[in-house]
């Protein structure tokens, strides 16, 4: 892979994201690669920006209840990011000086960090030299190195074998160039469209060998109207549009068609530690069931 034109590419066409931008903090990165995570940028960036605005450091998150964090995740979906993360700062304000850590085996132990996430603040937060590896990377690296259509099943040591023998000596560039390779996959290179005549890869093994269609199941695309999902969004709708406690008639209103669903879609919510159930039987997003409200 021509590492230098990619690279160059990059430096021309990045797109112009809040996250990308002189004097965001480790933490600040943390956040976005969290709320990134199955989410488009375009509905992270705004919400991004208020978190930054509202809890700069870990600390000021760790002061706030489970329900602000849930209340100002709104509708980026999988809320259980929510409370990792601000589990994650709390563990940071009071075991890590306030501070984000450098080493990607001490990321890795924070509460809701994994593989991915770990790698990405090392690399974007501190330009270290480590592979990061997303879906896109791995469809890049799929197409460009090995010829195939679509990447096969994910491997945590084959992939990040891949990237890093890849990765430019120096670590400057190395960076770059993992920031390259994912932009490269979300603009360019796309699931649903390689625009080849973009791209500033001119020696990728796919092109090279016609393009080959992928001969492996195909992708599932995942549904939400209707599922479990989207009644656990409706249901916590409500909870974030209040400050008290409800009755379960509230939450009944916003499923009426199916009562065994929306039934286990609050029990869901419940186990997830999302919503909590007063002593008095009412409902409450977590950390806002206590006694004296």
């Amino acid at each position: 892979m021509n590492t230098s034109a990619l690279i160059a590419w990059y430096e021309r066409q990045a797109r112009d994201l809040p996250w990308r931008r002189e004097g965001v903090t480790a933490w600040q990165i943390l956040m976005s690669e969290i709320m990134l995570q199955q989410t488009p940028v375009v509905r992270v960036a705004p919400i991004w920006e208020q978190w930054v605005q509202r809890w700069p450091v870990p600390s000021q998150m760790a002061a706030a209840s489970q329900g602000e964090v849930l209340r100002a995740w709104g509708k980026l979906g999988y809320p259980r990011r929510a409370l990792r993360l601000h589990e994650c700062a709390r563990v940071l304000a009071a075991d890590h000086g306030d501070e984000v850590p450098a080493d990607v085996d001490v990321l890795l132990g924070l509460p809701g960090i994994g593989a991915y996430t770990a790698r990405a603040v090392a690399c974007f937060a501190y330009g270290q030299r480590v592979p990061v590896v997303d879906t896109n990377v791995r469809r890049v690296v799929a197409r460009a190195v090995h010829g195939a259509a679509e990447p096969g099943n994910p491997s945590t040591t084959r992939d990040l074998a891949d990237v890093d023998a890849l990765l430019p000596r120096t670590r400057a560039r190395a960076a770059v160039f993992s920031a390259a390779l994912m932009e490269l996959g979300a603009t360019v290179c796309t699931a649903r469209n390689a625009d080849c005549d973009r791209c500033p890869l001119t020696d990728c093994a796919w092109v090279g060998a016609g393009r080959p269609a992928h001969t492996g199941p195909a992708r599932k695309v995942q549904k939400f109207a209707g599922t479990d999902r989207q009644v656990r969004g409706r249901l916590l709708d409500v909870l974030r549009e209040t400050h008290a406690p409800v009755e379960r008639a509230r939450l009944d209103q916003v499923w009426p068609t199916d009562p065994a669903q929306r039934d286990r879609a609050l029990d869901s919510l419940l186990v997830d530690g999302l919503v909590e159930q007063t002593a008095d039987g009412l409902f409450a997003l977590a950390g806002e069931g206590g006694s004296d409200r």
